[in-house]
């Protein structure tokens, strides 16, 4: 989750300088999402401000990789021209969405990394727009908006918008706009190479690890650490950078909901180890004492006035906090027995060029 800085607006921000080149990492880990992860590649491709290149990590999958490099064969990508080069690797550290992206971000030879999800597509303006972002120097990062795409075709009655981060998704309680934030979601994000190298990289042992429990918050950790590291840094998110995300049915149930939230709390006790609870807590105590309050009203009326799915919102919105909070208690506790501290990762410099 990621929540606006007060009085930030930079709406009216115009692209001045030079654009950066864009390195676009994907990381995939399995040949069950084999048409979604083709899907992700040709949206970058096919974007209207080239990228460098699209570098596909695959997580531990041997198969996976072998078969993405019959499909984008080194030599036949020089035929397709700018933007559209694609390179396969594998993860080189332990298995892991962040180790995952650590890879991406050391062999990658832009200006700026961005990150797309293997079961997104990104819209033609996508890298566009982030490029604008970084017209100003003092920006680092520019995350854009998520939007979900249900299996079903339609979103679920129960499932409120307030939560569609569960879903990996922007969520109802982010402002319109081009607006400061503590943290980009990191499915649909950039930053500057220069972040890496004054922050570090994605710590491992935070997020997620295949289809294991869904953790997150690696994102968080790592803005929270570049804000340290950088005092002065900006990180946005401007909504007109889209990408679509793929709901599978599964995910479009109760069930999923619960294990989610309840995992976002294990997380959020992993980066408030890490980073501090005053700043790793600083935007969901918000969220919680603002938006989601609102969402309950707003389900209750619904309810009231026989609106499909009021209630179920409603209740929904108290699951989640109540799961979200037991997580975060449980995991709370499980890190100061432990005593597990995460560091950042160190990543290469890449190759420029």
């Amino acid at each position: 989750m990621s929540a606006p800085a007060a009085s930030a607006d930079f709406t009216d921000s115009t692209a001045s300088a030079a654009s950066p080149a864009f390195s676009v990492v994907i990381c995939a880990y399995t040949e069950d999402r084999w048409e979604d992860i083709l899907a992700a590649v040709s949206s970058v491709r096919a974007q209207s401000r080239p990228a460098l290149e699209t570098l596909l990590v695959v997580d531990h999958n041997e198969a996976l990789r072998e078969r993405l490099l019959k499909e984008y064969a080194q030599g036949e990508d020089r035929e397709h021209g700018a933007g559209r080069e694609v390179r396969v690797l594998a993860n080189a550290g332990p298995r892991g969405l962040s180790a995952g992206r650590n890879t991406g971000i050391a062999a990658s030879r832009g200006e700026v990394v961005a990150f797309l999800d293997d079961d997104a597509v990104a819209e033609r303006d996508w890298l566009r727009h982030f490029a604008e972002g970084y017209a100003d120097p003092a920006v680092v990062a520019v995350g854009g908006r998520t939007v979900p795409v249900w299996a079903s075709g339609r979103r679920p009655d129960w499932f409120p918008e307030e939560f569609d981060w569960v879903v990996g998704c922007t969520y109802r309680g982010l402002p319109p706009g081009r607006v400061q934030v503590r943290n980009v979601l990191g499915g649909n994000a950039s930053f500057r190479r220069e972040a890496f190298a004054a922050a570090g990289g994605f710590a491992t042992g935070i997020g997620r690890d295949g289809d294991r429990r869904p953790l997150g918050g690696e994102e968080t950790e790592l803005c929270i650490r570049l804000s340290r590291a950088r005092p002065g840094a900006v990180l946005l998110i401007d909504d007109r950078a889209v990408i679509h995300h793929r709901v599978p049915r599964p995910r479009e149930h109760f069930a999923y909901f619960r294990t989610r939230t309840y995992a976002e709390g294990l997380s959020k006790a992993l980066v408030a180890r890490s980073v501090g609870a005053q700043k790793g807590l600083e935007s969901e105590r918000r969220y919680a004492t603002r938006v989601l309050p609102a969402g309950v009203v707003r389900g209750l009326r619904d309810a009231v006035l026989a609106r499909p799915g009021g209630a179920g919102r409603a209740g929904a919105i108290v699951a989640g906090v109540l799961a979200a909070a037991g997580g975060y208690a449980v995991g709370s506790v499980r890190a100061r027995r432990s005593g597990v501290a995460f560091s950042p990762a160190p990543v290469g410099e890449g190759a420029h060029g």
